[in-house]
């Protein structure tokens, strides 16, 4: 899916992002593999589980505010790309 290269460049700066909790990065780093790894799944569940990932961790009260919106950011941009399937 050609749409993804952004998303995927905003998820690698959350997961190399020391400020970020270590949760936090992994769940990012889990949508990230869920979208980059081979899979028999279609786009469609690829691109429903990373956003169930990032749904999970998104009211962690331990969140830098920033890192927030980044991930609301991706929420939105995958939900997109998911529309346009």
């Amino acid at each position: 899916m050609k749409n993804l290269e952004p998303i995927i460049k905003l998820l690698t700066v959350i997961i190399e992002d020391r400020t970020v909790p270590r949760n936090i990065r992994a769940a990012a780093d889990e949508a990230k593999k869920n979208l980059t790894e081979k899979s028999d799944s279609g786009w469609d569940i690829r691109l429903s589980s990373a956003i169930s990932v990032l749904d999970e961790i998104i009211n962690d009260p331990n969140m830098p505010i920033y890192t927030r919106t980044q991930i609301w950011n991706v929420v939105s941009m995958l939900e997109s790309a998911k529309r346009e399937l």
